[in-house]
């Protein structure tokens, strides 16, 4: 009797291969002729021939870095390439076009595929395994694929020649043939997995696995090709070891540094931002930036709470980090402005601004967090202006000031902040990190639902010292820290202790 598990893989099967059926039509008028000559033609350019073959799968246009991609693994028999794309960029697709392609056209003769479980790797296998068996095109241009007696789920050989077998990380591939050809092509797919990578002792076997016994089964003398997919899902993973020894390790993020969709034939910019959207930020930045970042690694608390009434502040100060750039695309910096306070010990983050914005609206910034204080306590505004930002505060962000006060008819200064500051992310770990270990800031919980507050948040949460991700918002938070901290002894009178003092007050004097 089938068990649960086999009627889904059924299920599944059927109806991969009835779309497969829907999507590939076949000219039966053609000659064997006709079938050679127009065979030949399409394997002088291998996109026109999985265009041909594949016309259910290739139904968008292909992205530049697909095309670079199949050319240039198809290009060379003895090769070691990493596709660490982003999801939904089809790499598992593309690789087994340039397999397919490459074992039809007797390039290759044996294909080991390893992934991280036997079951992970015969899922990976059964689009191959499918279109072998189903692909009206393929059987037209290249015969019956099936054999008698070796076409399993997780092993079969072609009438072409090639042999295909699925492996899960552990297996025993030592002294795997397909009659006296070793494989020529190793592909590695989904073989990293979260769990894994957080165990270093797994990890260190899942890759000697792959040194020791897989890839040793390739043959010296013979040309093969080494092909991996995956994304980088943590600092240390497999992917990211065999992409530091990869001939080329090609890697797309499903937006390019410009801010763009790197595939806009398939994934426009709407749907990209919908589907970001409901996930974490650090989901985000692994799954589709290659970018593995750590929660809360450094800052660990991060407290809602409630911000006192503002005139028991005796100051607040509204401190900005700005950026060269004047817009607002996601290529874009961001900048950042926030009202911070201190009030018996604790410091409090009430409200700001974090965001890619013009000059001109940052400056805004400062007039509305004014505004909502309302003259309730006095505002210290500064902007953070070393002598590299000199120039540009002096010509760009002052007289936008001017205008500003011109255009509300409301006084405001902003004072440079010309301290000479140290490293970046050493400063914002060791002038915040204690406050944070010791709960002595609270963040506005009336601002929860503010996308700009819940930014700032995000960037404390995945802040690391080698800043993976922006800290423009903890930067400011930091200025905003320090000026207070000066501030207030500027404000503490200075209490002059003469040494006769010092000694009268003191029973272990001499």
């Amino acid at each position: 009797m089938a068990t649960a598990k086999d009627r889904q893989s059924l299920a599944v099967w059927e109806e991969f291969h009835k779309s497969l059926l829907r999507g590939v039509e076949v000219d039966n008028s053609l000659t064997r002729q006709d079938i050679e000559r127009q065979r030949a033609q399409l394997e002088r350019d291998p996109i026109e021939w999985i265009k041909f073959f594949f016309p259910a799968y290739a139904k968008y246009e292909f992205a530049p870095f697909h095309i670079r991609a199949i050319r240039r693994v198809i290009a060379n028999d003895e090769w070691y390439e990493v596709l660490s794309w982003s999801r939904e960029l089809a790499k598992s697709t593309v690789a087994m076009f340039i397999l397919m392609f490459l074992t039809l056209t007797r390039r290759k003769r044996f294909v080991a595929l390893a992934s991280a479980t036997i079951d992970s790797a015969k899922r990976l296998l059964l689009p191959f395994k499918i279109n072998f068996e189903s692909n009206p095109r393929i059987r037209q241009f290249y015969g019956e694929q099936t054999t008698i007696g070796q076409w399993t789920d997780s092993e079969f050989s072609c009438r072409c020649g090639a042999k295909f077998i699925a492996l899960g990380a552990g297996s025993a591939p030592r002294g795997a043939r397909n009659e006296s050809v070793r494989p020529d092509v190793i592909y590695m797919d989904d073989y990293d997995t979260d769990e894994d990578c957080r165990n270093p002792e797994t990890l260190k076997k899942k890759w000697e696995w792959f040194e020791g016994a897989l890839y040793p089964t390739r043959s010296i003398s013979e040309p093969t090709l080494i092909l991996w997919c995956g994304n980088i899902i943590a600092k240390d993973c497999c992917i990211s070891r065999a992409g530091k020894i990869a001939k080329h390790w090609d890697v797309i993020n499903i937006r390019d540094k410009n801010g763009r969709s790197t595939w806009p034939a398939k994934n426009t910019e709407e749907m990209i931002d919908t589907v970001l959207s409901n996930i974490s930020t650090k989901a985000t930045q692994a799954e589709y930036f290659n970018n593995p970042v750590a929660e809360g690694k450094i800052f660990k608390n991060l407290p809602y709470g409630k911000v006192p009434p503002l005139h028991k502040f005796k100051f607040l100060v509204a401190y900005g980090d700005p950026a060269y750039s004047d817009s607002k695309k996601k290529a874009s910096s961001t900048k950042s402005l926030w009202l911070v306070g201190k009030l018996k010990g604790v410091y409090y983050i009430i409200k700001g601004f974090l965001a890619r914005e013009t000059n001109a609206n940052f400056i805004g910034w400062y007039f509305e967090l004014h505004k909502y204080v309302g003259g309730k306590t006095t505002v210290y505004s500064y902007i953070e202006n070393n002598k590299l930002q000199d120039p540009f505060y002096q010509q760009v962000f002052k007289p936008l000031l001017r205008d500003e006060v011109e255009r509300r008819k409301i006084q405001l200064y902003i004072k440079g902040d010309e301290r000479k500051k140290t490293d970046k992310a050493t400063r914002i770990e060791a002038n915040l990190e204690p406050i944070d270990r010791n709960c002595q800031w609270v963040f506005n919980e009336e601002e929860e639902n503010n996308p700009m507050m819940q930014e700032l948040r995000n960037q404390f949460k995945l802040f690391e010292l080698t800043l993976p991700y922006p800290a423009d918002g903890p930067d400011s938070i930091e200025g905003a820290v320090t000026m207070i901290d000066n501030k207030t002894l500027e404000m503490e009178p200075v209490v002059t202790v003469s040494y006769d003092e010092i000694n009268e007050s003191n029973p272990y004097r001499m």
